[in-house]
């Protein structure tokens, strides 16, 4: 495999902090990231338009740690996620599976999708969209009509 090759990579448990200014992750290599703004409520479904990056962070019920997995990131090293604990999935177009219990993805394509259920997924769901202009942040606050994985609605 090449030095540029992507893989998928398994997510660890990483530690959150809810703050009225956004959402904090720390890695588990020291560092951390605020992805800024309250994020604004979405009903079962997210679509991100085409050549977004699509972070997803599952919390745990206490909502201080969770797991982040990246949807379709092609710039990050595997190296650099194995350190942080950061997950990374890679969809063809037409492909998707379930991500965490509640918490499934897919790519339709050139956009992703996610879909969750956070009653199912034990904590809540958050979203991150971003790429070299913008970031804005989504939190899933109910399944979708047909079910989590169903893709339909």
């Amino acid at each position: 495999m090449s030095a540029n090759a992507r893989s998928e990579v398994p997510p660890s448990t990483i530690g959150v902090e809810l703050r009225e200014e956004g959402v904090v992750v720390e890695y588990l290599d020291g560092r951390t990231t605020l992805y800024r703004g309250a994020p604004s409520a979405v009903e079962g479904t997210l679509t991100a338009a085409p050549g977004k990056e699509m972070h997803v962070l599952v919390t745990d019920p206490t909502e201080t740690e969770g797991v982040m997995t990246y949807v379709n990131d092609l710039k990050t090293h595997d190296e650099i996620l194995e350190d942080t604990g950061v997950g990374r999935v890679i969809f063809e177009p037409g492909e998707g599976e379930e991500l965490f219990p509640g918490v499934a993805a897919r790519r339709t394509g050139e956009r992703a999708q996610i879909e969750a259920d956070p009653e199912v997924a034990g904590g809540r769901v958050f979203v991150f969209v971003e790429d070299d202009w913008s970031e804005r942040s989504f939190e899933i606050v109910s399944p979708p009509e047909g079910g989590v994985g169903s893709f339909e609605g």
